[in-house]
């Protein structure tokens, strides 16, 4: 019986461990982006990984995403606006890592 017990715990810890693989990428801490969306749920903005969901396969999807997260935006995922992040247009290369890192998600 205490083996039984054990290996359901031990497949539960795996489980736990696998789900939390994927960590909010610091540069998403830094930019605030952590602020409004997680990468498994929804915040104020749209969980990462339903993005992802969204657009895979989508071949415009990554040039997209940049310029809505650049000026910002609303009406895809809700009514709450989503602000401009880089309105100066100095954020592009931060930006770009995020989309894919997002877009990456759904692989």
């Amino acid at each position: 019986m205490k083996s039984i017990i054990a290996s359901i715990a031990a497949a539960g810890l795996m489980a736990a461990g696998s789900a939390m693989a994927t960590d909010m990428p610091d540069l998403a801490k830094k930019n605030g982006c952590a602020a409004c969306h997680s990468i498994e749920k929804k915040i104020v903005g749209p969980a990462w990984m339903d993005v992802a969901k969204k657009y895979k396969g989508d071949a415009g999807a990554e040039a997209m995403l940049i310029a809505k997260v650049s000026k910002g935006g609303s009406g895809v995922w809700g009514k709450v606006p989503m602000p401009a992040i880089d309105a100066s247009g100095k954020k592009q290369d931060d930006i770009k890592q995020l989309v894919q890192f997002i877009l990456a998600l759904a692989k």
